[in-house]
């Protein structure tokens, strides 16, 4: 997944007119950067090799990643699937996108504080899920009984 230092990374590159409008440089390795961008998004090569299509398997995504240049109808595809503009893979250089990132962010400037610490652990709420399950059925079983001898009840009186 997305952690928050990549997301923040991610959200510069993305607004940033110097790398959507920049004119193509002979550095930018358009593979690098679709795998760049994957990994920040957490998206695996199998499934952007299954989102492009039967044509598609996870050894061909390492392929296209090693290229330095991409056609333009696949890196659109592409661009579709990761919901990045395509100029972003065509000009992302990650060198100065580090110095914008250290020149304009310091500690907790982005908004957000990093917590790597979960405040509950799963299995706990798997089991308090299960247990409120128990007692739903438990106190619907109860007003069956309850209903059915109401209507015994009832039939005694007729």
């Amino acid at each position: 997944m997305v952690d928050q230092q990549n997301f923040a990374k991610l959200c510069i590159v993305l607004i940033s007119d110097q790398f959507l409008n920049k004119p193509m440089q002979k550095n930018i390795h358009q593979g690098r950067n679709v795998k760049r961008f994957r990994e920040m998004l957490g998206i695996k090569q199998e499934v952007l090799a299954y989102e492009l299509g039967e044509d598609w398997s996870q050894k061909k995504i390492s392929l296209l990643e090693q290229r330095e240049i991409i056609e333009e109808d696949i890196l659109k595809q592409v661009s579709e699937i990761l919901k990045i503009p395509v100029e972003a893979i065509q000009n992302f250089d990650e060198e100065q996108a580090v110095n914008i990132i250290a020149n304009t962010f310091d500690n907790g400037s982005v908004g957000f504080q990093r917590n790597d610490s979960c405040t509950f652990h799963p299995i706990d709420k798997i089991i308090q899920l299960h247990e409120e399950k128990i007692a739903l059925y438990e106190r619907m079983l109860k007003e069956k009984e309850e209903m059915m001898a109401r209507l015994e009840k009832m039939i005694e009186r007729l």
